[in-house]
């Protein structure tokens, strides 16, 4: 059964993948102010004054303009960093955070490294998805750091996943340890999901 729920999975990523990389340098730029404007509407709605981030590749929904944006307000952003364990540990943003490539060439913050447990004080989870489904169950990329993160954590705060429009979609394929998520933001809307029961 999991090796079915498993090809699946990388079935359709490779779909979704594929989709990302036709999209035009234009359109991603649109798209990353589109977040941008959603994000930060989602934090004044919430109240956050913490948040974590991820910094987006660039066949992603942009969300660098969002971290800068926010960092400027005075918003304290954790930015994860992948560690070899499957866990995250965070780094606080700054004006003047470096960016390097960390493990499987992901952007990653240079600079105080934070462990796991830092990530339990937000207010709000900003993550990264393949695809959302409308019961607000998550495709991720198949390494499961964020699983493990919301899975971990005691009292989990709104976790909203960054997708393009087209990646909220009527079902994903989920296995026992897929973690949903409480909404989704895409470059021109906010969706709060209300979470099935399975």
């Amino acid at each position: 059964m999991p090796d079915r729920i498993e090809q699946a999975k990388r079935a359709l990523r490779a779909d979704l993948r594929e989709r990302r990389q036709t999209v035009s340098a234009h359109a991603r730029e649109v798209a990353e102010a589109g977040v941008k404007e959603q994000l930060d509407a989602l934090v004044d709605r919430l109240g956050a004054r913490s948040i974590s981030c991820f910094l987006s590749t660039p066949t992603e929904p942009g969300t660098h303009a969002f971290v800068s944006g926010a960092v400027a307000r005075g918003i304290r952003v954790l930015l994860p960093i992948t560690r070899e364990d499957g866990l995250l540990d965070w780094s606080v943003a700054t004006p003047e955070t470096e960016i390097t490539e960390g493990l499987f060439g992901l952007p990653e913050p240079v600079g105080d490294v934070l462990g796991p447990i830092a990530v339990n004080d937000v207010d709000l989870l900003v993550i990264p998805a393949a695809a959302v489904d409308q019961g607000g169950m998550r495709l991720g990329w198949g390494r499961g750091y964020f699983d493990k993160t919301l899975g971990s954590m005691e009292k989990c705060p709104p976790v909203y996943a960054v997708i393009f429009d087209s990646e909220l979609i009527d079902d994903v394929p989920r296995d026992v340890h897929d973690q949903p998520v409480s909404g989704v933001v895409t470059p021109t809307r906010t969706v709060k999901i209300t979470a099935r029961t399975p």
